[in-house]
Parts: structure tokens; C-alpha cells; sequence
């Protein structure tokens, strides 16, 4: 017959852990409310309009959130549970962590979209080809906010 010693411990451990699980957080990832270009043109605008394009206007869609989200979503899961483990079960810190790690894949995509490529009279006003990048306002608007209750 097995015995089991400590169960109360045991018990008390996970009642710990699960009060901190329990604390629901909240985590968006991408251009936030706010942002905007020195002219007061709304960043998440312009980003969307890239992301869908506006064909109306000439402009081809860039995907490169959407490329980032399917290219990249399948490890954030893995970096949750993680950094959970590492951060004592702190849904904040490990929200924290894990945003930071997705603004920096969303600012990567940006900087690896090459195509389509841009226009010629768009590529003499800017004077280089990079799409996405201007003076660097909408990379650099990249962020994230965690809320918890």
C-alpha cells in the first residue's frame, strides 16, 4: 500500500499558484490608440492601410502583421507557459516579457517586407526602396500594453 506524506503543503502550493493564475491579463500587441505621425496622422491608420492596401489609391497590400502573426503565433503559447514557470506565475511579468518579445517580432517584419515593391516616384521622394519605412515613425510606434484585473 502507498502512502502519501506533505498533501496539505502540496495543497497549499497549488492554491498559491492558482490564485495568481486566476488573475486574469489582458495583452495587445501592435500600433495602440494614440500614435500618431508628427503631422497628427494616426499610425494604426497608415499601418492598416498598408497591412490591406488601398487599391483605389494605388496601394498594393504589404502584409507584414499578418505574415508576423502566422509565422510567429505558434510560440507564443510556449513562451507564456515559460515565462510563467520563470516569473513565479506572475501573469503580468510574463505578459510583460512575452509583449516585448512580440513588438520586436511585429518591428522585425517590418524591416524584412520587401515586396511588393514600392513605386518609382514613391522610391525618388523617399530616395530608397524600403517599404514600411519613412522616418522610421511607424517601426518605432510598434509597442504593447498589458492590463490585468
Amino acid at each position: 500500500m502507498a502512502s502519501i506524506s506533505g498533501g496539505n503543503k502540496l495543497e497549499a502550493a497549488l492554491k498559491a499558484i492558482s490564485a495568481k493564475i486566476n488573475r486574469p491579463g489582458t495583452l495587445r500587441v501592435g500600433f495602440l490608440e494614440g500614435a500618431t505621425y508628427p503631422d497628427g496622422t494616426s499610425i494604426p491608420m497608415v499601418a492598416a492601410v498598408n497591412e490591406f492596401g488601398a487599391p483605389s489609391r494605388g496601394i498594393p497590400p504589404r502584409p507584414f502583421f499578418r505574415t508576423m502573426v502566422a509565422d510567429k503565433s505558434s510560440t507564443w503559447g510556449k513562451a507564456i507557459e515559460e515565462n510563467l514557470v520563470q516569473k513565479n506565475y506572475d501573469v503580468e511579468a510574463t505578459l510583460m516579457i512575452v509583449g516585448e518579445g512580440i513588438k520586436d517580432q511585429l518591428q522585425q517584419s517590418i524591416l524584412e517586407l520587401t515586396s511588393p515593391p514600392l513605386k518609382e516616384s514613391t522610391i525618388a521622394r523617399k530616395g530608397f526602396d524600403k517599404p514600411l519605412i519613412h522616418h522610421n515613425d511607424m517601426i518605432n510606434s510598434a509597442g504593447f500594453e498589458v492590463k490585468t484585473d
